[in-house]
Order: structure tokens, then sequence, then C-alpha cells
């Protein structure tokens, strides 16, 4: 009886052991795409250079566009960030995954003896740091144009909550649409009404620290972010291999 005591036990430490062993490969693999991603950019500037140049081309012209009082335009700020990080996001997704269609990468990342959804989590995190890379430009911009105070630390979690749902779903559907040849069309398409709710709900809450509304008229609004972000990056990790399958 203590032998057999002392054979499970030594059977849970090596299944312990081999637990560890695959989930310090599994968060190397994924350190590893995004590091890949972060050092092509620091080369190259492409992607993040062209999402800045657009963000602040939408800043600019709703500023010239809207030539409103103070009041006025605190309460559209949150409409036109949310419209800039929208639109710059998807910029920034479509040429992600585009370039590494382009040169040959997303072949070899698919061959890698990694699980597909390392590839999904390392793709996300550096679009993740790429748009909140963007959002840290574009708020004290905006609020030198708009004479807009953004610098609110619940303003700054709503960003990064919305960001995270965004860039979740996003980098999903780029990969499924990058495979096809009118990929720069199809995935606006695809994202916007799946991301809607996000936006909304980013749009809500982030006018409401900037309205100064009571905790309890932000906090559902908050909680609907929370419940998409959980939600989008759980379908796209149990989906993203089926995906790129096809």
């Amino acid at each position: 009886m203590p032998d057999a005591l002392g054979a499970v036990n030594e059977e849970a430490v090596r299944n312990r052991e081999r637990g560890s062993k695959r989930l310090k490969d599994y968060l190397s693999a994924v350190g590893g795409l995004v590091w890949k991603d972060l050092a092509a950019e620091l080369r190259s500037r492409e992607l993040l250079g062209a999402m800045l140049v657009f963000a602040l081309l939408v800043i600019l012209i709703f500023n010239f566009a809207l030539e409103l009082q103070v009041a006025t335009r605190k309460a559209i700020t949150s409409g036109v960030l949310w419209t800039t990080f929208a639109f710059a996001g998807t910029l920034g997704l479509n040429r992600s995954m585009g370039m590494e269609r382009e040169r040959g990468c997303l072949d070899a990342l698919l061959l890698a003896p990694v699980d597909r959804s390392a590839i999904y989590f390392g793709k996300a995190l550096a679009n993740l740091v790429f748009l909140l890379l963007v959002a840290v430009i574009v708020l004290p911009v905006y609020s030198a144009l708009y004479g807009v105070s953004l610098f609110n630390a619940g303003l700054v979690g709503v960003i990064v909550l919305g960001v995270v749902g965004y860039v979740a779903v996003g980098t999903l559907l780029s990969a499924m649409s990058v495979q096809t040849r009118t990929r720069d069309i199809l995935l606006p398409i695809l994202l916007f009404p799946v991301v809607l709710p996000v936006l909304v709900a980013a749009v809500k809450a982030s006018n409401g620290f900037l309205q100064g509304w009571d905790m309890a008229e932000i906090m559902p609004w908050i909680n609907l972010l929370l419940v998409y972000d959980v939600i989008f990056v759980a379908v796209s990790f149990m989906s993203f291999e089926y995906i790129v399958q096809e």
C-alpha cells in the first residue's frame, strides 16, 4: 500500500512538472511572437506610423469641422475619441496580418510546433500594444486641440477595456479576412457589426467620466465592457485554430 501511494505521488509530481513545462513553453511562444512583432515594427515603423498619422488626421479634421464651444466639445469627446480608435485600429489590424501574409510569415507560424492559440494571443497582444501607444499619443494631442482635459483615471481604464475587446475580436476576424483578396474591405464589414456593443459601452462609459456622472450610472456600461471582453477573448481563443485551418 505505501508503495502504491508513493507511485501515485510520483506520478502526480511528474504530471505537475509536465504541466508547468507546457505552460512555460506556451508563454514563451506567446512572448516570442509579441517580441517579433515589436522588433519588426521598431525596424520599419510602418504599422505604428500609419496608425498615428491616420488617428491624428481624424482628430484634426474633427477639430476644424466642429467649431463648437468648450462645453459642447466635451459632450462629443467620447464619440470622436472612439471613432479615432476604431478607424486607426482597423487600419492596424489589416496591416498587421497583411504584412505576415505578404512576407510569407503566416504560413511559417502555422507550421511552427506551437499551439495555434499561442499565435492568436501573440498577435492580439502586439496589436493591443500598438493601439494603446496610439491612445497614449492621441490623448494629449486631443486635450491640446480641443481644450478638454482627458487625464482622467476612469477614462484611461475605459480605454484599456474597450481596446482589449476591440483587439480581441479584431485579431480573430483579421486572421479570417487576410486569406481573401478583398481583405481591406472585408475586415471593416465583418468587424464593426460584431464590435458595436463594445464601442457603444465604451462611448457611454467614457462620456460618463468626462461629464462627471455618478459611478452608479457608469458601472452598468463598465460591466458590459467586461462581459464582452471575456466573451470575445474566450470565443476567439476557442475558434482561432478552426479559422486559420480554413
